[in-house]
């Protein structure tokens, strides 16, 4: 079946990918998550069940429709701000990863496909002297399949920003300010942070923010 027609599955959003999955959880790791029938376990695979059900309509192309609706507004944006560059001033774009940067929510591949209307962005930045960053709530154990991923599907990576173990802690919200706010002590402007999660864009550090669809939180 092919992308265009399959609709998305929720338990794929493939933050581990192909490249992942062979560092799957141990079996006495996974028996012991299996049989854990307390109430709120239950409860949890009861709301997760009921999400995926609910997102069944959500079709590739669909998605794909909505995600160029939000990236025809962030593309003359971009081009405006970087012919108004300051002198001196060092622009940035930060990205989240998962069903922004890459399609990791329809179907699982290693390397994940670029999400096309995104791209478009970030190749115009990137030709203009705008750098990219990546923000991602991936563990750091797979850093190293994520860069390849985002490197072999055109994107140029000037930081690329994974959890370490301390962040694992962290609420994704929190994580992910704290890391623009790194970015500009570095002396970068951050025109421009998208994702499509509140997470991914609250709490500022950030000129403007462009919000790809996650219908209601079901494309993590």
């Amino acid at each position: 079946m092919s992308r265009g027609t399959c609709t998305r599955r929720i338990g794929m959003t493939a933050v581990a990918t192909v490249a992942v999955a062979a560092m799957a959880v141990p079996v006495g790791a996974q028996a012991a998550t299996t049989s854990n029938t307390s109430p709120a376990s239950t409860a949890a695979t009861a709301a997760a069940a009921a999400a995926a059900a609910a997102a069944e309509d959500v079709d590739y192309a669909t998605w794909q429709q909505d995600c160029r609706q939000v990236m025809n507004q962030a593309m003359p944006y971009v081009k405006q701000r970087i012919a108004a560059t300051k002198p001196g001033e060092k622009q940035a774009i930060v990205f989240d990863i998962d069903n922004t940067t890459l399609e990791t929510g329809f179907g699982l591949s290693y390397p994940s496909p670029a999400n096309q209307p995104v791209l478009e962005v970030a190749e115009y930045a990137q030709e203009h002297g705008v750098d990219l960053f990546f923000v991602t709530a991936r563990p750091g154990i797979i850093y190293l399949p994520t860069e390849y991923n985002l490197e072999h599907e055109g994107y140029e990576i000037s930081g690329l920003y994974v959890r370490d173990l301390s962040d694992l802690f962290m609420d994704v919200a929190a994580y992910k300010t704290a890391q623009r706010a790194d970015i500009e002590s570095k002396g970068y402007t951050i025109i421009a942070n998208i994702g499509n999660s509140a997470t991914d864009l609250s709490g500022g550090h950030a000129e403007k923010t462009f919000k790809l669809p996650d219908y209601d939180g079901q494309l993590s």
